[in-house]
């Protein structure tokens, strides 16, 4: 089967195609740098043609409000509008749980607006919904510091590892087309406070983490559960502890080669 991953250069579209790959399917890493770009259409035809499934993996380079809507939107219709004339039989596009309860945040609001073109397009489809990734713990301290400390919402995430996603990924692209949403989540529930706090102290980051039920969390409040699903949502096996003595150790690694 021929499947096209839009972004499957990057975190998860890489190990998802690795994955499929190993499964005997033809995959297609879609991606400005592989020639497809789904914002000028070049190169989008050609890889659609005889594909049966695309997964929608690629992120905005920019998290500025109009900017990001922009992209998710344009993107969104050029893809779809190519996936029609192709044939395509599935669309599988990832997203975030919390979309829906979090309007004030510019980024949510343009994930918003790129599932319900899915969901209009006529295309069957399965978006799916994932809890924050692992991965961005870094990034998600540095978007709250400030000075010596870092200002963080109590409410609960459910941090997933980008190999638990791209197994969840490539069993939904080799599934049936939901028409709906399927979600997907880490095995243990924390508060962000204290999982960044957690995550700082291992690698021997001198920040404090202080809970800020006023920080905001890509633009928005956040309330208790805000981030987390109570929907039986597919749980990863990766805990916290496993994720950091293998991929975050390599970032401390580096950390402290470059100091």
């Amino acid at each position: 089967m021929k499947i096209v991953i839009i972004g499957g250069t990057g975190l998860i579209g890489s190990k998802t195609a690795e994955r499929l790959r190993k499964r005997g399917h033809e995959v297609i890493a879609a991606a400005p740098n592989t020639g497809v770009n789904t914002i000028t259409g070049e190169g989008l035809a050609g890889a659609l043609e005889n594909a049966e499934v695309v997964l929608d993996l690629a992120n905005s380079p920019s998290f500025e409000d109009k900017a990001v809507l922009e992209f998710f939107e344009t993107s969104g219709k050029n893809l779809l509008a190519a996936e029609k004339i192709a044939g395509v039989r599935h669309h599988i596009a990832l997203s975030v749980v919390g979309t829906e309860r979090l309007p004030e945040s510019g980024y949510l609001r343009a994930k918003l607006a790129q599932e319900n073109l899915i969901r209009t397009s006529g295309i069957p489809y399965t978006i799916v919904h994932s809890t924050q990734f692992m991965e961005f713990l870094s990034g998600i301290a540095q978007s709250g510091t400030v000075g010596d400390t870092v200002h963080l919402s109590p409410a609960f995430v459910q941090p997933i590892a980008s190999d638990d996603v791209a197994d969840a990924m490539t069993d939904v692209a080799l599934g049936q087309p939901q028409n709906g949403i399927v979600e997907i989540s880490g095995p243990q529930r924390v508060k962000l406070n204290e999982l960044i706090g957690r995550y700082l102290q291992k690698m021997n980051d001198p920040r404090k983490v202080v809970a800020d039920p006023d920080a905001r969390y890509f633009g928005a409040r956040l309330e208790t559960n805000s981030l987390v699903s109570d929907k039986s949502p597919r749980l990863g096996s990766i805990t916290f502890e496993q994720w950091f003595a293998v991929t975050a150790q390599q970032e401390k690694k580096i950390n402290m080669a470059a100091s």
